[in-house]
């Protein structure tokens, strides 16, 4: 027995043994499998780098595009005082804060600022109160197909200068028809939301195009066949309310309209009365074509851009006729691609025209606003620096103008559009010619150092603007900066008190006398109208009296004859 168990121990002992020594193994090959791991991740890590090093950079950019955009010195400098009162009376919200738009306000109210600002205010009411910035994603108008056979419109390519065409076959509408399938305000809301989509994707396209800044049509009415049929009360609130639109809230965007195929009815009757629903602008840039002068259209419009039943060659048959076809620059996919993209590239050629016409040209690189924001300070930034309407560019304007520096940041603003407007894109870089210190150099050589400049910081320019001044003159610039501020500060103050000591309403006796006063003047306004009735059956019993007195005395003189 004592042998079996001796011989019992001794196996147990060697299967211990033989475990430790296997679990030893599984641990060291284990621990060199974790190693051969690691070794050849570090290697594949180390020859990715040396690929990716060796890999030569794309750029998928594409090509920069010019657009050329002539100014007129005057006309800038009143923008600029604009801009700056619109700023000040916090009236500029960063989507129309762009140089041609708020010139086709000023050029609306004849450069008169207060007016403009008037017109301004309300424009910015106006579209908060009917939702335009939101129009074109909000709203759906279904029933276009079927309003287009009652009231055949459209765009329809561009005029010779690159402007987009807009026609109206007036003479083929219906409005009694047409508001069987739609109402007045839809109307009115399609009218507006096709403003939009010409300010965002049309004028923009067009500018492409034709390699200078566009931000007006050309528009073609045809009244053949336009009778008192057409011209109901219906037609004459639609065409009212869409002036209204057109003239207070998207002011100067027509450059020139053609009434054509009109005949001597439509002069002698209908074109006296359509001119009561138009301002004087707007009349003084039309102009109406007979049937034989429709001629006159091909010295504004290639024959390939307007449709054969106004004296041209295009049919578009395959889009089923061509106020359906929608043809113009904004259907080319290229260009689309350069309105919506994020890294395309705009160089926006200035040309500033002086009162005694003496050019200066500048040389603008821009990229487009969606996606894109310039993370460069105020004193950097090149649209700052080099733009005479803001204030760093009037502070910077006694030094030499240093190449900017930007960063590239995520968008703060993905709804951000483009319109015919001062910022077609976001400003990036900026290069100018300084003429009024001298620098003449060339645009190309401007350019070179722009590219090579990259690499300057912020602590020069600093250092630069620390040297040029003596402490004593910028201590008297910052008191002239602080100064206005503290003033505007405490009207502000004043004004919030003013506020907070008037009552939230209006008292209730006070209340009550308005709308007594508001009933008498409605009492006279019945009392005048019923007046005014009587007033006229007077005339005309009057004029009756005597024409028949007239009749009598005319029978007189023949029975003194007869009796003579």
């Amino acid at each position: 027995m004592s042998g079996l168990e001796g011989s019992g121990a001794h196996d147990e002992i060697r299967e211990r043994k033989s475990d430790f020594e296997n679990s030893e193994d599984e641990r060291r090959r284990s621990k060199i499998g974790n190693l051969k791991k690691k070794a050849i991740s570090a290697s594949n890590k180390f020859t990715h780098s040396l690929k990716k090093r060796g890999k030569k950079k794309i750029d998928h950019r594409v090509p920069p595009v010019s657009i050329e955009d002539v100014r007129d010195a005057k006309e800038e400098s009143a923008v600029c005082e604009l801009r700056q009162k619109l700023l000040d009376r916090d009236l500029l919200p960063p989507r129309h804060d762009d140089y041609h738009t708020l010139l086709r306000f000023l050029k609306a109210r004849d450069f008169n600022i207060e007016k403009t600002i008037l017109m301004w205010e309300e424009m910015l009411i106006w579209r908060k109160e009917y939702g335009t910035d939101t129009i074109l994603e909000d709203f759906e108008f279904e029933e276009l197909e079927e309003v287009l056979q009652y009231y055949p419109q459209g765009y329809h390519g561009v005029d010779r200068e690159g402007r987009p065409v807009y026609i109206e076959r007036l003479g083929k509408a219906h409005p009694s028809r047409l508001m069987r399938i739609t109402t007045i305000d839809r109307y009115l809301k399609y009218h507006v939301q096709e403003f939009e989509r010409a300010l965002q994707e049309k004028f923009p396209a067009c500018s492409i195009a034709a390699k200078r800044r566009i931000c007006t049509t050309t528009t073609i009415l045809d009244v053949q066949g336009l009778g008192i049929k057409n011209f109901t009360r219906t037609a004459a609130s639609l065409l009212a309310a869409m002036s209204k639109i057109d003239n207070s809230y998207y002011p100067e965007t027509l450059h020139r309209m053609y009434i054509v195929n009109a005949g001597p009815g439509f002069k002698k009757m209908l074109w006296p009365a359509a001119q009561k629903f138009l301002d004087a602008k707007t009349i003084g840039k039309i102009q109406v074509l007979d049937p034989k002068s429709l001629s006159k259209l091909l010295e504004v419009i290639d024959s390939s851009q307007l449709p054969d039943f106004l004296g041209g060659v295009c049919t578009c048959s395959i889009e089923g006729g061509c106020l359906r076809s929608n043809k113009g620059p904004w259907n080319n996919p290229d260009i689309m691609k350069l309105v919506h993209s994020v890294d395309a590239t705009f160089v926006r050629q200035i040309t500033r025209v002086s009162i005694d016409q003496q050019k200066s040209d500048t040389c603008d690189k821009l990229r487009p606003m969606k996606g894109r924001c310039s993370n460069t300070s105020t004193a950097e930034s090149g649209s700052d620096i080099d733009d005479p309407c803001s204030p760093a560019g009037r502070k910077s304007s006694a030094f030499p103008r240093l190449a900017p520096v930007h960063e590239e940041v995520k968008a703060l603003d993905t709804n951000a559009y483009y319109s015919c407007d001062d910022k077609f894109s976001l400003v990036e870089q900026v290069v100018r010619s300084d003429q009024e210190e001298g620098h003449s150099g060339d645009q190309s050589h401007n350019i070179d150092e722009m590219d090579n400049s990259s690499s300057v910081g912020t602590s020069n320019l600093e250092e630069h603007s620390m040297n040029s001044h003596p402490p004593a003159v910028e201590a008297a610039n910052e008191e002239d900066r602080v100064l206005p501020c503290l003033e505007r500060l405490q009207r502000l103050e004043k004004a919030f008190e003013e506020l907070s000591c008037k009552p939230a309403g209006i008292p209730l006796e006070k209340e009550q006398i308005l709308v007594e006063s508001l009933d008498r003047i409605k009492s006279v306004e019945a009392d005048l109208e019923q007046t005014k009735r009587v007033l006229h059956s007077t005339v005309v019993k009057q004029l009756e009296i005597a024409d028949l007195l007239e009749k009598l005395k005319e029978s007189d003189r023949h029975q003194r004859r007869f009796f003579c």
